[in-house]
């Protein structure tokens, strides 16, 4: 067995926590002095790595600031579940590596939330929110993409809120509730949902609590909070990115996804976060494949030439999404881009199959994390079991509805579930790929959100959600939304969709878009 990534470093940081103690203290004293005429607000990566160059700021500085801000903020937004207790250790580690000259990647130094269903072998929890996994084992190791982060010299700030278990426990959740987080808060406006099942991840970025988050995704987890709080999000091609470390919900969908404020920031974090794992099989393809820097395909003019396909059939039932889209298509053409109208025909019983297929996968993957994991809960049964004894905390408004319907579950050998699969990765995967064939598109443009619904402790009204993001994510496919503009202040995205690893067109053409929308502005929080 490997050693863990994190036993020596937890080693290493208690030496640090000692040795740089007064250090800490004395640039914690300073900062606020210091840096107080640093401009925080919707700062970027690279303006940040200028300012830790030039010495007018630190890595503890710039830690010291995002705690601030998370304490000011977060009882509001309940977007973050708890923070790192060591990261002004790292942060103080990390300056002294670049004092003596050595940088580890862009990312040196610059604060990266998780959310909290990623494993880290550290003082933070994994728990998917839940209360049933507060008292579980720490993981042995990092999650492969955590142990990523911190190799590139990220932070690992804080653990962000979420949909409780990735919005798979109940059929009437609330999205971006957990019991251990609360109710997360979009920052544009209190009263409406930000979407999940990474809401504390979207809403951290957005409200600029942190520079960087790192979400998941099985069908929108990623893209629809992305929107929904006006920052670019990206679910990338299923392999790409290491599953390993991850409470799961399916296998056959579920991938971790950049979230940053602007396109340059993301293809940052999604550079230090692929990479082939040998302990997740599906990133073999990896291995082949020569390492790319994601910030080489950030060009003006990309949009030039693209033929772009447009999803008509989720255009028609919301005037006003209706008409902030037709001015995007415009931005486009005026880029140079070719719009293309299309209808993808839906398949009677898709989305049946689609939830067979993650209810079989549920079970399978939860029981085998659970047992590897070790502690009191073992398997999916264990869970429901601790929910039913402690419904108050965790049972409050919502049931377990998913929960129960996936224990009835027989196996990866049931033949349900195997032509369930069958069926919805055919259909997906053939349905893009002749449309981009036969329409020789190079991506596929769809509206990711319209104005969210009500928050409602008894469950989401989504009759206002746009389900764009469904072929991607059964198919495997990447998707990224970028901010297109707001409806009566309430942000809203643009997503493009793409063959299996088109990152690279991709994130030109979510770049080219973004420097000519600039639609993204920050919400205006009650301490601004």
């Amino acid at each position: 067995m490997k050693q863990s990534f994190a036993t020596p470093r937890k080693a290493r940081l208690r030496f640090w926590g000692i040795i740089m103690s007064s250090l800490i203290l004395s640039q914690c004293q300073v900062s606020s002095e210091s840096s107080a005429d640093f401009n925080f607000e919707e700062t970027s990566v690279l303006m940040l790595q200028e300012a830790m160059a030039s010495g007018e700021l630190s890595a503890v500085q710039i830690t010291q600031h995002y705690l601030d801000r998370i304490e000011a903020l977060n009882p509001l937004l309940r977007a973050v579940i708890e923070v790192n207790p060591d990261a002004l250790s790292i942060a103080a580690e990390l300056d002294m590596e670049r004092s003596n000259g050595s940088l580890r990647s862009p990312l040196h130094g610059i604060p990266v939330m998780l959310k909290d269903n990623i494993d880290t072998a550290d003082r933070m929890h994994t728990t998917a929110g839940s209360f049933a996994l507060l008292d579980a084992p720490t993981p042995a190791k990092d999650a492969f993409v955590a142990a990523q982060l911190r190799k590139s010299g990220a932070i690992l700030l804080a653990k962000t809120n979420l949909s409780e278990w990735a919005n798979f426990r109940s059929t009437s959740a609330s999205s971006g509730w957990s019991g251990r987080g609360g109710q997360t808060r979009n920052p544009y406006d209190l009263a409406l949902t930000a979407c999940g099942s990474s809401s504390g991840s979207a809403v951290a970025v957005a409200a600029n609590l942190t520079v960087l988050a790192v979400g998941t995704e099985t069908d929108g987890s990623v893209v629809c909070p992305s929107g929904h709080t006006s920052i670019v999000g990206l679910k990338p091609t299923l392999g790409m990115v290491s599953r390993s470390g991850i409470i799961p919900i399916a296998h056959s969908q579920d991938t971790a996804g950049p979230m940053a404020r602007s396109v340059t920031d993301l293809a940052l974090l999604l550079t230090a976060m692929v990479g082939a794992d040998e302990e997740d099989d599906i990133t073999t393809n990896m291995r082949t494949r020569e390492p790319l820097d994601y910030t080489a395909f950030l060009r003006t003019g990309a949009l030039s030439g693209k033929r772009i396909g447009v999803q008509r059939q989720l255009f028609g039932s919301d005037a006003a999404l209706d008409a902030l889209m037709e001015e995007q298509l415009s931005i486009l053409r005026e880029a140079g881009a070719e719009l293309v109208n299309f209808e993808i025909k839906s398949r009677s019983g898709f989305g049946d199959a689609e939830t067979t297929v993650l209810l079989y996968e549920f079970k399978n993957d939860l029981n085998n994390y659970l047992y590897q994991r070790g502690g009191d809960m073992q398997s999916l049964a264990d869970i429901i079991a601790y929910n039913e004894a402690n419904a108050e905390q965790e049972m409050p408004d919502f049931a377990q509805e998913l929960f129960e319907q996936a224990q009835q579950t027989t196996g990866l050998g049931a033949s349900e579930y195997l032509e369930a699969l069958s069926f919805s990765k055919a259909y997906s995967q053939s349905s893009i790929n002749a449309l981009l064939q036969e329409l020789n598109l190079n991506a596929i443009m769809a509206p990711t959100n319209t104005v969210g619904w009500p928050v409602n402790p008894n469950g989401d009204n989504t009759e206002n959600y746009i389900g764009s993001s469904s072929l991607a994510a059964v198919s495997g496919f990447p998707n990224i939304t970028v901010p297109a503009g707001y409806i009566d202040g309430f942000p809203i995205g643009i997503s493009f969709m793409g063959p299996a690893f088109s990152e690279p067109t991709l994130i030109g053409i979510a770049y080219d878009y973004e420097q000519n929308r600039q639609a993204r502005r920050p919400p205006i929080m009650p301490s601004q």
